[in-house]
């Protein structure tokens, strides 16, 4: 079995978060697939067993299996294109089913994620400040006008937004009380967000909930923004681009694009590369 190593969101060939792409004759053990994500050692390996018309994927990082995952769904597409050409494809979750589609511009290859249904939801006051305690953030590093809540795009995202792109830049967290509080919560990753503008948007993604300290994409964040803009009437519809991972030296572009329905799909979208 030969795992493709697959850097999605790549950002002009550069940078992306690297997963592991496993297309199966048959489905392994969990055991199975969690020791060969451990091997693998990237934040997920995702693993896709034929079924029907559509295509089963299971998501795994080297500690735990994930209930959906953005990048390693996009380096999946990626492959499948490779493998079965360009087009629509459906995926079946662990809870849930969603569509990718994978198309060519300018001579690269992009694959897009239609979400399942999303929805934003309040948390309560003591968890946030014991959050924002393990960042060290003070008050004054918050961007007011949005408040702190969690999205949910197939794995419930914190969103947290500073005011200054120097706050963004130093982040740094207790990773042991991160990690606890996180789970404690059901909170897949923490997604720390500066505006540059009204369509983009920087990001950088704690998960360690996977036991990783820095994502440098994360497809499922990119749509819960793209949920929290809509619910919170801040941006309706249409739209954004998040960059991530440039202070990791991983640059990643991801693309976001919304109606106005509220709970409806939402659409992430990025190029990949290989990682040698």
């Amino acid at each position: 079995m030969k795992v493709e190593k697959v850097s999605a969101f790549a950002y002009k060939n550069r940078g992306g978060n690297p997963a592991g792409v496993l297309i199966l004759d048959e489905m392994l053990s969990e055991e199975q697939m969690l020791e060969i994500a451990k091997e693998v050692n990237y934040s997920e390996t995702a693993f896709l067993l034929k079924q029907g018309n559509s295509f089963r994927i299971r998501y795994f990082s080297p500690e735990t299996e994930i209930a959906f995952c953005g990048h390693a769904t996009i380096a999946s597409g990626f492959i499948l294109g490779q493998k079965f050409g360009l087009g629509i494809y459906d995926l079946v979750l662990s809870d849930g089913k969603i569509q990718i589609e994978v198309n060519e511009n300018n001579n690269k290859i992009f694959t897009s994620i239609n979400s399942v249904k999303t929805y934003t939801y309040d948390i309560e006051k003591d968890y946030v400040d014991s959050i924002l305690d393990a960042f060290s953030f003070s008050k004054n590093d918050l961007n007011e006008k949005y408040p702190i809540k969690v999205s949910f795009s197939g794995i419930n995202n914190l969103i947290l937004f500073v005011k200054n792109k120097k706050t963004l830049q130093e982040m740094k967290y207790d990773f042991e009380k991160v990690k606890e509080l996180m789970i404690n919560k059901n909170i897949v990753t923490i997604n720390i967000l500066w505006k540059e503008n009204e369509n983009l948007f920087h990001s950088r993604n704690a998960f360690a909930y996977g036991g990783v300290y820095e994502d440098p994409a994360t497809g499922s964040a990119a749509i819960a923004l793209g949920e929290y803009l809509r619910n919170m009437g801040i941006k309706k519809s249409g739209e954004i681009e998040i960059l991530q991972g440039f202070d990791m030296k991983q640059p990643s572009q991801l693309f976001v694009s919304f109606n106005e329905i509220l709970n409806s799909s939402i659409k992430v979208s990025g190029a990949c590369r290989f990682v040698n």
